[in-house]
């Protein structure tokens, strides 16, 4: 089955944008200019500008053009990672939505990532990364129970980890590993995203650790490619 031509178009340009070509504020060539650029009528280049404003990309102004409203953040990964403090750093609001909060024996793999006995009780936490409204990421994480008695009632009450910790006696914790991979989009997580199935995510499976070296969360979060720049940072 063929790609849709302006399905190619709006890649290709979303594409650019990743790479910094255009910046935010930026106006992207006229609808006249993209269409002669890519040898397709503006019905088609109309299209391709309508799939990239519904995933945040861009933002037409009547009478003045598309316009570019995002660019990837900056996102560091080190011994202390902290979605809240890494977005306010690049600008951005940040804010978390909540998709379940849930209490449930651990499968396997949550055991041997927890250092858990099999069928222990774990709290697991799914939900959505934001800035300034648009989605970043999607993320589960696993925490042991045992261990950190009331976390499922303090999720309740804040969409924050950091502080969810804290509530239940952990002041500090430190990333132990990182595992960073890339996988296409599921339907689901493109519908939470606002990007098409199939398009690119960073995955991290990431192991957090109290500064004694007692495992307290095992988590996956998904990026949107085009959304985040990952970098190692040194801390």
């Amino acid at each position: 089955m063929r790609t849709p031509v302006w399905t190619s178009i709006a890649t290709t340009l979303q594409g650019e944008i990743g790479a910094g070509h255009y910046s935010p504020g930026d106006k992207l060539p006229t609808e006249a200019a993209l269409a002669a650029r890519f040898g397709v009528n503006r019905h088609t280049v109309r299209r391709a500008l309508a799939d990239l404003a519904e995933r945040g990309l861009v933002r037409a102004r009547r009478g003045a053009g598309v316009f570019v409203i995002s660019e990837p953040a900056e996102y560091p990964i080190g011994r202390r990672v902290r979605f809240h403090q890494n977005i306010r750093a690049s600008g951005r609001l940040p804010e978390k939505r909540v998709l379940r909060v849930q209490s449930r024996p651990c499968d396997p793999l949550e055991a041997r990532a927890l250092g858990l006995a099999p069928g222990a009780p774990v709290v697991v936490y799914e939900g959505l990364s934001l800035a300034n409204a648009t989605p970043l990421a999607h993320f589960v994480s696993t925490f042991p129970a045992a261990r950190l008695p009331g976390l499922a009632e303090v999720l309740g009450e804040t969409t924050s980890v950091t502080e969810a910790l804290r509530r239940c006696g952990v002041d500090d914790y430190l990333r132990a590993e990182t595992r960073v991979s890339a996988e296409p989009a599921s339907p689901t997580q493109a519908l939470h995203l606002g990007i098409r199935e199939g398009d690119p995510l960073l995955r991290t499976e990431a192991l957090n650790v109290t500064p004694e070296g007692l495992r307290i969360e095992s988590g996956v979060t998904w990026f949107a490619g085009d959304r985040v720049t990952l970098s190692l940072a040194n801390d």
